[in-house]
């Protein structure tokens, strides 16, 4: 049966969360209100816009385990925010970074753009160690500032000890940076576990959100350590005195953003995550992990296909990534595509990225395609 909250047509399979997620119904709702507020009233309900905003970042807050919403930026995307992180540290030539090299672009071009500065973007093979965290470890030196690293890695879903790697950045004095976009909505995430400096996401994919809007998590110590890069009327302490001369920065997170909030994606995003906290991340993660371990199974016992995602269960994630043994890649996306199921061409292989929602008889379908070729 079809979660309420998720009409989709029968006509799709919908296994690309690790993408861009389709929104819950009452998402739809709340920006359809939205508009028909603007198309009427214009601004005169700002105010009310203004508690949205605050409530989203409390939303935001609940589902990280921030110690304050004042910790938590609304920020265009993944990628500004590691750029804030990037071009606001103070570098010093010689220093360097340490991350893998099964990022995606937007947690490895910024931090390689440093290379005239005399960075060095280090990226371990997550997969030459016993683990991968001690893959990462071993490149770490004495002149490393930065550990950066996804999560969970977008090809293969891959997801790494974030407690292991917050506590060895901390005993050794290195900040940790987290791009925890294939994490948020998808299972549980606690910052202050994690020991992180930075954290960022954008709404899009597992939390339901709309494109253009995601957070930006810091430490108060961290935050302090960043240079501004951009400015604008939002960042001011007293943000709604324009007369404000001289003025100040915003002791908070909100420094980083500059300008006026997108705020139809605010009403959006914080509809999105409702759905995610009434239901719990416990129950959500659950859910997720028991679709993964469902996808899993079914691979091993099909004959002609071969997991490409790793079958320990030390840390599991909602990504599975498969090949086929005689059909190329693009032509099984092809098939997929064509006859309904929404996935993605990853990692030399088809990603499926089902959610809680996703129901076992909608997977089952998707594999009675594959085996129709």
């Amino acid at each position: 049966m079809k979660h309420p909250e998720f009409p989709l047509t029968d006509e799709l399979i919908y296994l690309n969360h690790a993408a861009v997620g389709p929104w819950p119904k009452r998402t739809g709702e709340a920006v359809i209100k939205f508009a028909e507020q603007n198309t009427r009233y214009g601004s005169h309900f700002y105010p009310d816009w203004l508690n949205k905003e605050a409530e989203l970042r409390t939303q935001l807050q609940a589902l990280i385990n921030a110690p304050s919403a004042d910790d938590i930026a609304l920020v265009k995307n993944t990628s500004e925010a590691l750029s804030f992180v990037a071009y606001g540290l103070p570098w010093q030539a010689g220093d360097n970074i340490v991350s893998s090299n099964e990022e995606f672009p937007s947690n490895r071009l910024p931090w390689q753009s440093l290379a005239d500065q005399g960075v060095e973007f280090r990226q371990a093979d997550l997969h030459s160690a016993d683990t991968p965290e001690d893959a990462l470890f071993a490149l770490v030196d004495g002149n490393t500032r930065l550990l950066t690293i996804s999560s969970i890695q977008f090809a293969s879903g891959l997801r790494m000890d974030l407690e292991r790697i917050g506590a060895f950045c901390k005993q050794r004095g290195i900040l940790f940076c987290i791009d925890a976009i294939q994490s948020l909505g998808a299972v549980q995430f606690d910052v202050q576990a994690y020991r992180a400096d930075f954290v960022m996401a954008d709404g899009h994919k597992w939390m339901f959100g709309p494109e253009g809007l995601g957070v930006f998590y810091t430490t108060p110590e961290a935050r302090d350590k960043l240079k501004l890069t951009q400015y604008g009327w939002h960042m001011m302490k007293d943000t709604h005195n324009y007369e404000n001369q001289p003025w100040e920065v915003h002791a908070t997170a909100r420094r980083f953003e500059c300008g006026s909030p997108n705020m139809l994606g605010i009403h959006a995003f914080s509809a999105s995550l409702s759905l995610l906290l009434e239901t719990g991340m416990a129950t959500v993660e659950e859910l997720v992990l028991e679709r993964s371990d469902y996808l899993k199974d079914l691979i091993d016992k099909h004959a002609q296909l071969v997991l490409l995602s790793s079958k320990q269960n030390r840390l599991k994630s909602g990504i599975i990534t498969f090949k086929h043994r005689t059909v190329p890649n693009e032509a099984l996306y092809q098939h997929l595509q064509k006859n309904g199921v929404v996935c993605a061409p990853r990692g030399g292989g088809i990603r499926f990225s089902p959610h809680f929602y996703n129901t076992f008889a909608e997977i089952d379908r998707a594999f009675k395609l594959i085996g129709l070729l």
